[in-house]
């Protein structure tokens, strides 16, 4: 089994900045495409960024220019810098990981709890 666990949520004022970490843990073989995804309420799940092992990136039109994600293979770990922070940033914020558990010779989606990010106009 492989666990994603989010921190570094919380309350913002518009225009701020937070960073978000998640860690991979368990019997992990390998990881390789990581990213970050936000879900507000009402709204359907947003693919924000994406990053490959090899640290190729990709971003969504909604935080281009103003987010940043980046990893840390020999932590398992997955960042996101997030500036100029707008309200409608508010969301629950999710980190995902496709890994190979060591018990199996397969790639599996792993999906973190969330965590908040407020931000107040």
């Amino acid at each position: 089994q492989v666990q994603l666990v989010e921190s570094g949520g919380g309350l913002v004022q518009a225009g701020g900045s937070l960073r978000l970490s998640c860690a991979a843990s368990g019997s992990i073989f390998s990881i390789n495409r990581m990213g970050w995804y936000r879900r507000a309420p009402g709204k359907q799940r947003e693919l924000l960024a994406a990053i490959t092992s090899g640290g190729s990136t990709n971003y969504a039109d909604s935080v281009k220019g103003r987010f940043t994600i980046s990893r840390d293979n020999a932590k398992n770990t997955v960042y996101l810098q997030m500036n100029s922070l707008k309200p409608e940033d508010t969301a629950v914020y999710y980190c995902n990981a496709d890994a190979q558990p060591r018990s199996s010779s397969q790639v599996y989606p792993y999906w973190g709890q969330g965590t908040r990010v407020t931000v107040s106009s």
